[in-house]
């Protein structure tokens, strides 16, 4: 320890706990914006140092020894309430937050010590020199690395490995704050470095270990989405191909129907004709597919999964733009309707399992308002569909076209929706036109 009065802990107290704010402020991902981030944390200071001078004037002996302990343990509830990430991987970085606190308190100590004789402003100026390097060091290295791989570690790390990080961290903590090296001053400087760098080398170890299985997990999903467009391209050949074999079906017959018309006229048979002429339409309107859109991609394909959806007796109503020019391309609006409506089918088919008597139904609308495009789809689900962080369960929709969706959405710079509404599915997409062809 190197005394001083009341104020000066506190200071080093106040700049160890800004320090530490933010170290993980840098690492973590915040749950609200930035001003109301930084309102927050101000007001978690200044509680923080009114409650240890109080606590101080109530009973010094108790705040020398526990103040700093129970102060920090509510900062870390407060920080991970403050961070979006998940739980787990909040409390990694809340334990690597407390390791470089160590670090920097007990550095600044040994600094005090070995150069300056005890000086606990010499120790203040070190602690804030040191807190400003990590600060540095985190914001341009270590900072874009976490967040880069944060995506990878919510979906691959699991808690085993969550654990033995966290605990190898707190083994460093204990070893820094080791207070029995009071005499080997130049040795325990280069303990705590040598400690802080075979510390930090296993967490970047653990971490692109998992980078590396994100990443092929990614590469297996774009497999797998290569694979849907593939299928997707094959029953629109199919459809083509039916639709040209119904054309040249159409056209054979018609020379029959003309055949017969003209032997009534010529026999004069007004009656017969007019019945014949009927009974042609009533067959002709029931052959010919219902345009809903002049977009003939977008219309081929609603109208290939509309036969398939009546096949399965689910009741289908849509409310679709019949612009030829949606502004989007093709591809990508296909792609979507194609993963939303086979989705929905399949919700609807899930639940014919459990009850054939149910009614089952999908409602789909695609509109343009001015510089976006709009797809709405609401189909029959179970009621206990889950979704999770936004996204429905990979058992309820399939997976893969759900993140092909989202691919889409982040192309156009879009918003997109999902919930379970009682059990009605409740798909919600809004993509932005490009400026380039935004009338």
């Amino acid at each position: 320890m190197l005394g001083g009065s009341v104020w000066v802990a506190m200071i080093r107290f106040a700049i160890s706990l800004a320090g530490t704010i933010i170290l993980f402020s840098l690492m973590s991902s915040p749950r609200f914006c930035r001003k109301k981030m930084v309102i927050g944390y101000i007001c978690f200071c200044a509680a923080a140092i009114s409650a240890a001078c109080i606590w101080y004037v109530i009973d010094w002996e108790s705040c020398a020894k526990m103040v700093a302990f129970v102060l920090y343990m509510c900062f870390a509830a407060f920080s991970v309430f403050m961070s979006s990430d998940p739980f787990a991987l909040s409390l990694y970085k809340l334990a690597l937050t407390f390791y470089l606190l160590a670090v920097f308190l007990i550095g600044g100590i040994e600094v005090a010590v070995l150069f300056f004789d005890r000086n606990v402003w010499a120790d203040i100026v070190a602690r804030i020199v040191l807190i400003l390097l990590m600060a540095v060091f985190i914001d341009k290295k270590v900072k874009g690395a976490i967040r880069g791989f944060g995506e990878y570690v919510e979906n691959e790390l699991d808690r085993f490995s969550v654990t033995v990080m966290i605990i190898s961290i707190l083994f460093g903590i204990g070893f820094i704050l080791n207070p029995n090296t009071q005499e080997q001053t130049p040795y325990r400087l280069f303990q705590i470095l040598m400690n802080f760098f075979l510390t930090g080398a296993l967490q970047i170890l653990v971490f692109r270990l998992y980078f590396h299985i994100g990443k092929e997990n990614e590469y297996r999903k774009e497999n797998q989405l290569m694979q849907m467009n593939h299928r997707l391209l094959e029953r629109n050949m199919k459809l083509l191909e039916e639709s040209v074999e119904s054309g040249k079906r159409i056209r054979h017959d018609v020379r029959h129907h003309n055949a017969v018309i003209a032997e009534y006229a010529r026999r004069g048979q007004k009656e017969e004709l007019l019945r014949y002429l009927k009974e042609y339409d009533k067959e002709t309107d029931e052959g010919v597919k219902k345009v809903v859109s002049a977009n003939t991609a977008i219309n081929n394909l609603l109208s290939a999964y509309t036969e398939w959806a009546e096949k399965e007796q689910i009741k289908v109503t849509m409310e679709v733009e019949h612009s030829r020019d949606l502004a989007i391309p093709n591809i990508d609006l296909v792609t979507v309707l194609a993963n939303a409506y086979e989705n929905a089918i399949y919700g609807c088919m899930e639940v014919k399992k459990q009850s054939k008597e149910r009614e089952c139904f999908i409602h789909l609308m695609v509109k343009r308002k001015k510089n976006k495009i709009v797809i709405y789809c609401a189909n029959t689900c179970k009621p206990e569909t889950e979704i999770r962080s936004g996204l429905p369960r990979p058992e309820a929709t399939g997976g893969i076209g759900v993140h092909s969706i989202i691919r889409t959405a982040e192309k156009f710079d879009g918003e997109f929706d999902f919930k379970n509404d009682n059990g009605v599915f409740v798909f919600r997409l809004i993509m932005n036109v490009p400026p380039a062809t935004v009338v």
